[in-house]
């Protein structure tokens, strides 16, 4: 991957795939597995198991914005990784070691509270490094191979669960918590523009690697006022569509495990793995060409279909439990997720451009899609006890086609790059003669995808210069 003005080095662009990679085997400690140990080994009562996995969920909704809040602010942002792995590890070992019902729900506050660090720091470091120009391909490649790193991840946990032992899950995962917090100082620190970083303005575009924009201070006129971020409206569109997407697909997959264990419950965890393998086997060619086409198509095109595909995967849950087809449709969940995952940091990306509020947006944003996502399995959960799960199932793809109406018909396209070049092709059109050059201007304003001529150029471009600059680029 070339990147103009500062370019990053080869080890450090190979550091971030590694860095990517096991974060994914990461996150979220042992995951589902901490049920099974706690139930098969500890002989845990489901009360007791609920309380450990509602600490761990509870603490990362609400650390997510304090951890945007704190990645846009330190510059030592491949130290707080490795802190985070590191108390990841602690967090494991504990979970082993001291077992008693506080010593578990401690540890898991513990990993919830630090994982919530590892998303927006992931994308400001890889945001640093790339710039906007590329930041497009550099999330795609990210979700690839962090998708990748949960196939393997869940492959393992699996086989090191049933042929030696569920503990060496916590051990492998401690291991690989170490070997993240490694990886991050295997990027270089110096290729980081830590002002592009957390979104803030920067003089050229790509990574403005000098010693000028690497000793700028986090805080000063160049960072707008959080109030003034979090109340743009575009931002607030997008919030509540992503909220309404993740209130309806965090209760489909659970509640397909529910039903398939009520007829096939010896086959049930099996089945289960299927489904989520397949899924993330499905997300890691859609993030990477995702990654590529929305760089082309613009971001609103690409995430209308991820949109698109969740009501339909709840609609096609009513129709059948077999488990051919069951696997089948989760297909729809590897489309949905990894374009969601890929797109919903662009988006955040472009609508904080020169702010330097990239990251905290990202973590309030991500803990309002938290919030969503709890109470959808609590309403989830009460309409399968009083209406049964075809309800359940249809409920949820309402909720998801609201969200899909609300972004298609309110959210504006954010890839300023997309209009640029569309009003460029226009005006050599133009001036080659095309007969249909105002047939076809006609269409792109009826679509909104081109500004207004008679609007003054600093009412539609504004009077910020980087988009001057990003324009040569094409």
């Amino acid at each position: 991957m070339k990147v103009e003005c500062g370019v990053p080095s080869r080890r450090s662009l190979r550091a971030l795939d590694l860095l990517a990679f096991f974060l994914a085997d990461v996150k979220g400690g042992v995951g589902p597995f901490l049920a099974v140990y706690l139930q098969a080994t500890r002989h845990w009562d489901s009360a007791s198991i609920g309380m450990a996995l509602a600490a761990a969920g509870l603490t990362g909704v609400i650390a997510q914005t304090p951890a945007g809040a704190l990645v846009d602010r330190l510059r030592q942002k491949r130290e707080l990784v490795a802190l985070a792995a590191l108390l990841i590890a602690v967090g494991c070992l504990a979970t082993l070691w001291f077992w008693s019902v506080p010593g578990v729900i401690t540890a898991q506050a513990l990993m919830g509270m630090v994982e919530a660090v590892f998303q927006p720091a992931l994308a400001g470091i890889s945001l640093g490094l790339v710039g906007y120009k590329w930041l497009d391909r550099r999330i795609g490649r990210n979700e690839s191979i962090s998708h990748a790193g949960n196939v393997v991840a869940a492959l393992s946990a699996g086989l090191l669960g049933y042929f030696v032992s569920q503990s060496w899950i916590f051990y492998t995962v401690a291991a690989l918590s170490v070997v993240s917090a490694l990886t991050a100082f295997a990027i270089r620190g110096d290729e980081i523009d830590y002002e592009l970083a957390r979104g803030g303005k920067h003089v050229e575009d790509g990574n403005a690697n000098d010693e000028a924009a690497r000793n700028l201070p986090h805080a000063g006129p160049r960072v707008s006022g959080l109030s003034e971020v979090l109340t743009d409206r575009r931002i607030l569109i997008f919030t509540a569509s992503a909220v309404l997407f993740n209130f309806a697909n965090a209760a489909m997959l659970p509640l397909v495990g529910q039903r398939i264990s009520v007829d096939r419950p010896h086959s049930s965890s099996l089945l289960m793995s299927a489904c989520i393998i397949v899924a993330q086997l499905v997300m890691i060619p859609v993030a990477a060409v995702a990654g590529r086409l929305t760089g082309v198509w613009g971001r609103k095109s690409i995430f209308l279909i991820g949109f698109i595909s969740l009501p339909i995967r709840g609609a096609l849950f009513t129709l059948s439990d077999q488990p051919s087809f069951v696997i089948s449709v989760q297909i729809l969940d590897g489309v949905g997720a990894a374009l969601f995952g890929v797109l919903s940091v662009l988006v955040v990306a472009d609508l904080t451009k020169g702010t330097g509020r990239f990251n905290i947006t990202q973590g309030a944003i991500a803990t309002a899609t938290g919030v969503g996502a709890s109470l959808s399995m609590l309403l989830a959960g009460l309409i399968v006890k009083y209406a049964g799960y075809q309800a359940a199932f249809l409920s949820l793809a309402a909720v998801a086609t609201a969200a899909l109406l609300i972004f298609w018909t309110l959210m504006p396209e954010t890839k300023e790059f997309a209009t640029v070049g569309r009003e460029a092709a226009a005006d050599r059109a133009e001036r080659a003669g095309s007969t249909f050059v105002e047939q076809g201007r006609r269409r792109l304003r009826r679509t909104g995808n081109l500004p207004d001529r008679s609007q003054p150029q600093d009412e539609i471009f504004g009077t910020d210069t980087t988009l001057n600059k990003d324009f040569r680029h094409f």
